[in-house]
């Protein structure tokens, strides 16, 4: 008789469960691959931001942009425009593309959302009204300047309840400037630092006036937030340790949440516990 050649179903299921073995084994080793490929884009493209504020800088007498009524808008989003050419995917993260809000105004309900869901998304669109109705097109950004590093004019500074005008940096030529914060992920496009500001119970909680850090505790790249420093080198920096840099010139950088204030580990939210201590 003639042989059959072929495979029997035991074979076949046998062949199928091995793959599907090895599918589970690769596909979390994959997925952190392609995380850690986001952080090193997110790195390079904060770097490149530093090339932009380094020029803007530059073109205006060693200042960054002032207040309301000055010769520049506060906001970077359109200060920075002609340099950056409105690229609204060049203002997100990678690993946080997809706006709360989109072009229609309609919320998808992330924002501060308990599942931490807010954390891998932009802040949504925004412009083309009000203040900002010069903008050419609605804008969206998951990243966030540090608002004391801006140069607004006495009498014209926001949150003056927060700090005074010798708060300001003003600009990135001082010293120590690659231990301040200048532009970072964030879930806003700026905020006011303060070393009190408490940590967010669970990461993407919507921040207020005494939480301000939370707009940038965010747990996006596995306990890090990429981070651009002052003197315009790029890195990441740990959720911790957000605590431990110079956000304004009268920061205390051994303030309650530093190990040098006195910090305990049991202090952090339970999602912060098991991130290194700095």
């Amino acid at each position: 008789m003639r042989k059959q050649n072929g495979f029997t179903l035991i074979e076949l299921l046998v062949v199928i469960a091995i793959i599907a073995l090895l599918m589970s084994i690769l596909m979390p080793a994959l997925q952190r691959v392609k995380l850690q490929a986001r952080s090193v884009a997110c790195i390079s493209k904060l770097k490149q931001w530093g090339l932009f504020f380094s020029m803007y800088a530059g073109d205006f007498d060693g200042r960054f942009m002032g207040g309301p009524g000055t010769r520049v808008p506060n906001r970077w989003v359109s200060a920075l425009g002609d340099y950056y050419k409105w690229d609204d995917e060049f203002t997100c993260c990678p690993n946080a593309t997809k706006p709360w809000i989109d072009e229609n105004g309609i919320d998808s309900g992330a924002e501060g959302h308990s599942s931490g869901a807010g954390v891998t998304m932009a802040w949504g669109f925004t412009g083309m009204s009000g203040t900002r109705s010069h903008w050419p097109k609605m804008m969206k950004g998951s990243y966030g300047i540090n608002g004391w590093v801006l140069d607004p004019p006495p009498g014209d500074e926001a949150h003056p309840e927060l700090g005074g005008p010798e708060y300001f940096w003003r600009g990135p030529n001082v010293a120590g400037a690659g231990y301040v914060p200048l532009f970072l992920e964030a879930q806003r496009y700026n905020g006011w630092a303060l070393e009190t500001d408490r940590p967010p119970t669970y990461s993407g909680e919507l921040w207020n006036d005494d939480a301000q850090m939370g707009r940038y505790c965010l747990n996006r790249h596995d306990g890090f937030v990429g981070c651009l420093l002052l003197d315009f080198s790029a890195r990441k920096v740990g959720l911790k340790e957000l605590w431990t840099l110079k956000w304004h010139r009268r920061y205390n950088q051994a303030g309650p949440w530093t190990l040098g204030g006195g910090v305990m580990t049991t202090d952090w939210p339970e999602w912060m516990q098991n991130l290194k201590d700095y």
